[in-house]
């Protein structure tokens, strides 16, 4: 292992980069509207929704943007939260893994130029649309970085049974979602969301910390993958009482789930997202119990249809998995708007 470069800590990027004091208005503002959602005060669906992956500012933003006209069309039914996934997740450990690693996908690795990329995408989006947007927390001694401007978080699959993760999240004060294992087993999940509601003294950037539980912390399922490689999805409506079921005995507050409706629950078609998303509220309609617990749906978006290798080129395009176009998004968003009671 060679140590590079002593890279700067998030207070001083922090400094270097400040949020206004109107853009933390707006993130208060969205973190109160969010857990509204999740502990039922508030009906809306919950919409969770961008590219796979941040790979370019200017395409990011100008998506983002778009999801500001059309957030205010859906106010009274849908509550937006846009994607910034600033970290990706890589299965073998090869390919683009993000902005914080490669803020220009083209070029090497640049992590001081990557933490600076990333605060000021986060920023942008804040200052520009007045959304304080997701991001996955791939790295948890990295939140620091983007916690001050951040209104939800996410714990991958590959993630979610890891000490340090669920620890973290139980110390933060954003709602944090957390997926099924990539292997499907749901009591991981539950495991790691009773981890994340409890209180906790452990390690966090080398101070000794102590959290006090995250009542906010709750369920993604995502789909899983068999032990042969084959995908399965675990969005339909018996998937849901299941996850009814094991809520009603786990002791957790504020039982709550969002439905990843790619990944797995697509075996990665994008254009399944719109299936799978109207199949999920049509199952709101059959249990109340149901209705209750489902809170909204993760869909991954952006400006064009599919992906691309890195090399191509093309704008809003991504280059990670296939993500619908917007013309889809702006259609699906406005069908959920009337399909949700």
């Amino acid at each position: 292992m060679i140590f590079k470069r002593k890279l700067p800590i998030p207070k001083e990027i922090k400094e270097m980069y400040p949020i206004s004091p109107e853009g933390a208005a707006a993130k208060r503002s969205n973190d109160e509207s969010i857990r509204a959602v999740l502990s039922g005060e508030s009906n809306k669906l919950l919409v969770v929704i961008g590219p796979c992956s941040a790979d370019r500012e200017d395409a990011v933003i100008e998506y983002i943007s778009r999801l500001r006209p059309l957030q205010e069309r859906v106010a009274d039914k849908i509550l937006i939260v846009p994607r910034i996934y600033t970290n990706k997740p890589r299965t073998t450990g090869a390919g683009y893994k993000g902005m914080l690693h490669q803020p220009n996908p083209q070029a090497q690795s640049d992590m001081l130029r990557g933490l600076i990329s990333i605060r000021k995408l986060h920023m942008r989006a804040i200052n520009e649309t007045g959304f304080s947007c997701a991001d996955e927390m791939l790295y948890p001694e990295h939140h620091r970085f983007l916690d001050d401007v951040l209104s939800y978080v996410a714990v991958g699959a590959r993630s979610v049974e890891d000490q340090q993760h669920r620890m973290t999240a139980s110390g933060l004060d954003v709602p944090v979602g957390m997926k099924n294992p990539t292997g499907g087993d749901l009591s991981v999940m539950m495991n790691a969301l009773k981890a994340a509601q409890s209180a906790h003294m452990f390690i966090y950037r080398n101070w000794e910390v102590e959290s006090k539980g995250n009542p906010f912390a709750h369920a993604i399922l995502r789909g899983y993958m068999d032990s042969h490689g084959i995908t399965h999805p675990n969005y339909h409506y018996e998937d849901l009482v299941r996850l009814y079921e094991l809520y009603q005995g786990s002791g957790l507050v504020n039982p709550a789930v969002l439905v990843d409706t790619n990944h797995c629950n697509s075996g990665k078609r994008y254009d399944e997202q719109v299936r799978i998303a109207k199949e999920v509220l049509h199952s709101t309609r059959h249990s109340d119990e149901i209705h209750r617990l489902v809170k909204g749906l993760m869909i991954e978006s952006y400006l064009v249809d599919g992906c691309q290798k890195p090399e191509e080129g093309v704008y809003g395009k991504s280059i990670t998995d296939p993500c619908l176009g917007w013309e889809k998004t702006e259609r699906l968003i406005l069908d959920l708007a009337d399909l949700w009671v």
